[in-house]
Order: structure tokens, then C-alpha cells, then sequence
């Protein structure tokens, strides 16, 4: 068998966020083919929890307008990483700017791809615990309020299909699952 990979392509787009590649790829059989592939810097996004972990935090949701939705979603405070910046860097300016919220501790869940059929992109996931409230310094595309919710509550809509977004899904459930365990 050949070696799978890149063996050639072209950047067809590129943008502030994204940059559209049209690769040229081996597959494991050995055959040639081109993939059209969506190249993005990675994010983070953070689980903020508020109170005694142990017990029915609070998560610090946000309901954030998403024009690919066509409206509002909940979300964890998230965002992409500047050059150059750790993940967990990353994960502790977007909760201060999008909640006003910094963390005393703030620890790596895990990395997942979003959409590995067609994009590059990784969230690295943390939870943020020992909340100090503060100021929010959102940018100006972002349209969003802070809905502290308990965590009991957003595991709820997420079986009520409420929470839709996959990152703030994922998290919460891990996070209820694994993180709330060893508490």
C-alpha cells in the first residue's frame, strides 16, 4: 500500500477566519483524488462553573446570534486562537472577554475536530472553575447576553434539543459525565 497524505493542491481562498484549500490526496488504497478542505488557526472554548463543583453548579452560557443558524444559540465562551497562543490562553481571554468572567483554575477537557470531513479545525475544551466577576470586552460582531444556567438544568436542553451547538453539547456532557465525578 502507498502512503496516505497530501501530494499536492492549491489555496483557492484566503480569508480573515478561514482558507479554502483544493487538495490533492492518496487515500489508503492508494488512489488519487481531490478534496476540497476548510483551514482554520483552532479555538478553545471553556465550561465556566460557578459554586461548588461537586454539587449543581452554575454554567455560564451565553446566548449568542449565529447567522449560519439564522438566530440565537447557547454557547461556552469561545473563540479562535491568535497567533501564537496556547489553547489555554486562549480559553481564559475569551471567557474574561465574552463574560467578564476570569478563572482562578482553568484545565483542558479535551481537543476534538468539529467537522473533520471537510475542515482542519480543532476546539481544545477546558472548565473554569473559582469565578471572579468583571468586565466584558466584546468584539463588535458579537451579539450575545450571559444566561448563568445550573448545570442540571443545561443537561436538560440539551435532551430538549435547545442546546444545539456541537462544542457546548460535547463539553457540558463531559463534563457532567467525567469532571463532575471527580469533583
Amino acid at each position: 500500500m502507498s502512503t496516505t497524505g497530501k501530494v499536492g493542491g492549491e489555496r483557492v481562498y484566503h480569508g480573515r477566519i478561514i482558507s479554502v484549500d483544493l487538495d490533492e490526496v492518496r487515500f489508503p488504497d492508494g488512489s488519487v483524488g481531490k478534496l476540497e478542505m476548510i483551514r482554520h488557526p483552532g479555538a478553545s472554548a471553556v465550561v465556566p462553573l460557578l459554586g461548588d463543583p461537586s454539587e449543581d453548579p452554575e454554567v455560564l452560557l451565553i446566548r449568542q446570534y449565529r447567522y449560519a443558524a439564522e438566530g440565537y444559540l447557547y454557547e461556552i465562551p469561545a473563540g479562535r486562537l491568535d497567533p501564537g497562543e496556547t489553547p489555554a490562553t486562549c480559553a481564559r481571554r475569551e471567557l474574561q472577554e465574552e463574560t467578564g468572567y476570569t478563572a482562578e483554575r482553568v484545565e483542558q477537557l479535551f481537543t476534538m475536530f468539529t467537522t473533520p470531513g471537510f475542515t482542519d479545525e480543532t476546539i481544545h475544551l477546558f472548565v473554569a472553575t473559582g469565578l471572579v466577576a468583571g468586565e466584558a470586552h466584546r468584539e463588535a460582531d458579537e451579539f450575545m447576553e450571559l444566561v448563568p444556567t445550573r448545570l442540571s438544568v443545561a443537561l436538560d436542553m440539551i435532551r430538549q434539543g435547545q442546546i444545539q451547538d456541537a462544542k457546548t453539547a460535547l463539553a457540558l456532557l463531559y463534563t457532567a459525565a467525567f469532571r463532575m465525578r471527580s469533583a
